[in-house]
């Protein structure tokens, strides 16, 4: 099977290649950015027609913490919107028989009832933080089901919760929670320090999907029987479990071996108080996930330190 996963190098597009290889099975495509312009219509057309996969894996995406998607909206909303809709539309052209797109769960309301389930989409506001990234996503869910409806294609959307592991971003000022606690606690233990502080109150509660899960799900709904997925739109992803903050910085600290105390800074702001998925469809559909938080923070924790020597 002739299989093109776009965004290949990316942390969910990389995870993804590295379940299909193990597989087998899978004439993988790659393109790097220089070798293909996702948001370059003629070009995604032309390299569709020329390769006839027979599944796309859409992974490719402008992706940022709340700084970048505060501060660039119009990058956000463009380039999402340009290599969603050239990638479906490309496929659709090019005649392939399955596509399975990634999206994102802060395509739901900022007030959405909590867990949230795949019917409380487009029922409330959106956060205003990443709202034209989120309205990118939601239209790449659109399509394809306008696509299927219209043509009769079989293409297909999954929502996964908040990922780590391996191919995250580490950066101290543009990760997201978990990356940047390793990356804190972590030098905090090389440096010797006596305390970590976190910012907020350390009450709001987050869900975290090992990647290497969202993979396996990828492909596990990709190749589902259609007759199983039925008339669904898109499927939320993740573990149906969720901790506070302080829980989590308390359990990366256990990984990293820091033995310092931690404090907290409630003058900082805690965002979200909850943001749970209600992934009981993805459950009736046969898939859950296999790596605990504990077993994910391990290895987590033991790639970071390879990777900066900590």
């Amino acid at each position: 099977m002739r299989t093109f996963i776009a965004g290949h190098r990316g942390m969910a597009g990389s995870a993804i290649r590295r379940r299909l290889e193990d597989l087998g099975g899978h004439e993988l495509i790659v393109r790097t950015r220089d070798q293909l312009d996702l948001t370059d219509q003629r070009a995604v057309q032309e390299f569709m027609e020329a390769e006839r996969p027979d599944q796309v894996y859409l992974a490719a995406a402008k992706v940022g913490g709340i700084h970048a998607n505060d501060t660039y909206p119009a990058e956000f909303i463009h380039q999402n919107l340009a290599i969603q809709g050239n990638v479906i539309h490309g496929a659709y052209l090019a005649g392939v028989r399955q596509l399975l797109f990634l999206g994102s769960s802060c395509i739901y309301p900022k007030h959405a009832p909590q867990p949230m389930p795949e019917a409380c989409l487009l029922d409330g506001h959106l956060e205003p933080t990443n709202e034209p990234y989120a309205i990118a996503k939601i239209a790449g869910i659109k399509m394809c089901e306008a696509y299927n409806r219209q043509y009769g294609t079989d293409f297909r959307s999954l929502m996964p919760t908040n990922l780590y592991g391996p191919g995250d971003n580490y950066h101290p000022e543009n990760s997201h929670v978990l990356p940047a606690l390793v990356r804190k606690f972590s030098e905090a233990k090389a440096a010797g320090a006596a305390s970590v502080t976190l910012w907020g109150s350390g009450e709001p509660r987050r869900e975290f999907l090992h990647v290497d899960d969202l993979a396996a799900a990828a492909v596990y709904f990709c190749n589902l029987d259609a007759e199983r997925w039925g008339e669904k739109s898109f499927v939320n992803i993740g573990t149906g479990v969720d901790l506070r903050i302080i829980d989590l910085a308390r359990a990366i600290a256990r990984a990293v071996g820091f033995e310092g105390d931690i404090t907290l800074d409630p003058s900082k702001p805690d965002g979200t108080p909850r943001k749970l998925l209600d992934v009981s469809v993805a459950t009736s559909l046969g898939w859950t996930a296999s790596i605990s938080l504990e077993d994910g923070l391990k290895r987590t924790v033991a790639e970071f330190g390879e990777a900066t020597r900590l």
